[in-house]
């Protein structure tokens, strides 16, 4: 790695490891209990270590972490959280299982898959997005399901559908809506850059598999990548500029040798804490430094998490069919 990456997983691994308290649901007196995404938190958790796996076994920073998900893993009680996100009870209840660590106890993970409906486990009525990551999830938990193929998906995923807005689309929404167009105008969209930046996750498993892109569609895949990292790096949008450099590597990229993606871990190292915590999602939403732990945990610990995904993916190490 180069010294800015190292900086980056060092700092936020360790950060993430001094706060495990606030993953954990049944810690007391930490204020995570009552904190609407818990699930969502420890699944991010889990999601990190199982990528942390690739390079042999799971990251030595990761140790308190690890033995933080085989006990939540082990607790029938511990799915039961995920029905407070109705939405997306079924996705987190996959994702439970997808992510178990090894060597545990399966009893629960296979009374969570049980309870799925059958049809959540089908195509019927599920976006290609939804369709990629049901697919994601199920292949990794060995459930059965009649999800497409890939091969099938990957041309009506965000990667190849989405198209990049133009000056003129930015004048033409200026003028429906009364407002001045400027050049800060986005490429896409909040939920279309993560809806891209998603689709190459379920894609390409985080750079461990063939995308299935190759000639035109990748290489608009590529500058769709680009040019919303390119944004976001002047926007200051950190946890979406990190999600972007995974993509860059998935697309068979080395973000550190593209102009975009080394401006992006130059703009997350500028935006590091001392702590080595990610203050928040962006500069417009970063955490006071001087707000409460449990209210600086909520709005930190996901682009903390991302970016140390991100240093994590990139210095795994290129299976053999990648190309740049």
């Amino acid at each position: 790695m180069t010294p800015s990456l190292d900086q980056l997983s060092a700092g936020t691994l360790d950060w993430l490891g001094a706060n495990l308290d606030h993953f954990d649901p049944y810690a007391a007196d930490t204020g995570t209990a009552t904190h609407q995404q818990a699930a969502k938190a420890v699944l991010e958790l889990a999601l990190l270590r199982h990528c942390s796996t690739w390079t042999g076994g799971p990251h030595e920073r990761l140790g308190g972490a690890t033995a933080l998900l085989r006990k939540l893993w082990q607790r029938p009680e511990f799915p039961r959280l995920f029905d407070a996100h109705p939405p997306s009870a079924p996705t987190y209840g996959l994702a439970f299982a997808a992510l178990a660590p090894d060597g545990i106890d399966d009893t629960v993970c296979r009374a969570t898959l049980a309870r799925l409906a059958p049809d959540f486990l089908s195509p019927a009525g599920k976006s290609p997005l939804k369709r990629m990551e049901i697919r994601f999830y199920a292949d990794k938990a060995g459930a059965d399901h009649t999800i497409e193929p890939y091969a099938e998906l990957v041309g009506q995923s965000p990667l190849v559908t989405l198209t990049a807005a133009t000056p003129e689309d930015a004048a033409e929404g200026g003028a429906a809506t009364g407002e001045a167009a400027d050049g800060n105008t986005a490429p896409l969209s909040d939920s279309e850059g993560y809806s891209l930046t998603h689709a190459a996750f379920f894609l390409g498993d985080y750079g461990r598999t063939a995308t299935g892109l190759d000639g035109d569609a990748l290489a608009h895949a590529r500058e769709l990548v680009r040019r919303m990292l390119d944004h976001c790096v002047g926007q200051d949008r950190w946890d979406l500029a990190a999600e972007l450099v995974i993509s860059q590597f998935i697309l068979g990229l080395e973000p550190l040798r593209t102009p975009s993606g080394a401006a992006a871990v130059e703009c997350l190292v500028r935006a590091q804490r001392p702590d080595g915590a990610m203050p928040g999602r962006s500069a417009a939403l970063m955490a006071s430094p001087s707000a409460p732990a449990g209210e600086f945990f909520r709005k930190a610990y996901h682009t903390t998490l991302v970016t140390a995904l991100m240093t994590l993916v990139l210095s795994s190490g290129r299976p053999s069919w990648h190309r740049d």
